[in-house]
């Protein structure tokens, strides 16, 4: 009887989460990611697609998330033609992404601490060609749009074509460790 009493108590409480905790799915047509690239010579910019994703509340805190990122969306829109195919393509070869093996790209959320006027500071899980670093942000929620922006440094997945930290004598040819991207959520 002990034991069913436990049972029931810990059935409530976990009832009691499920019920006050409320996940929101991202829209997707609507939500944007946009990256930037910079090397010695000057820098790329373009966009890449959310596959999936949803924000966890409890009341109006953000409690939880976790994201899909479609790696073979990478998409640069600072060039035209030629110029942006070569890039395209090299982003996504296995010089840098390598999306023919790791299409997809994960972030989850593992703590979420409250800087206070709908801040929040995230520390997640981000995976890139199958490897998982912690990662830090900031995440700023106000009414149904989450937004972010955060620095990725791409060695630590191994991504590390044109480093200055592995390569000597790259000159000019050197791009920056960390890229940067600018996140909007709608939900």
């Amino acid at each position: 009887m002990k034991n069913f009493k436990s049972i029931a108590l810990a059935l409530v409480a976990f009832v009691s989460f499920a019920v006050n905790a409320q996940s929101k799915k991202v829209d997707v047509t609507k939500s944007t990611i946009n990256w930037v690239g910079k090397k010695v010579t000057g820098a790329h910019e373009g966009t890449i697609t959310l596959k999936e994703g949803a924000l966890v509340f409890k009341g109006k805190k953000v409690v939880n998330g976790n994201f899909t990122v479609d790696m073979t969306t990478i998409n640069t829109t600072d060039l035209d033609g030629k110029g942006k195919a070569n890039l395209d393509g090299h982003l996504k070869s296995d010089d840098f992404f390598g999306v023919e093996k790791f299409p997809t790209a994960t972030l989850v959320f593992k703590t979420i601490g409250e800087k206070g006027k709908g801040v929040y500071a995230v520390t997640a899980d981000l995976t890139i060609k199958g490897k998982t670093e912690p990662i830090k942000f900031d995440l700023t929620v106000a009414g149904n749009t989450a937004t972010t922006s955060l620095n990725v440094d791409r060695t630590k997945y191994g991504i590390q074509y044109g480093s200055g930290s592995f390569f000597d004598n790259l000159g000019d040819k050197t791009i920056n460790d960390e890229f940067e991207l600018k996140v909007k959520l709608v939900f």
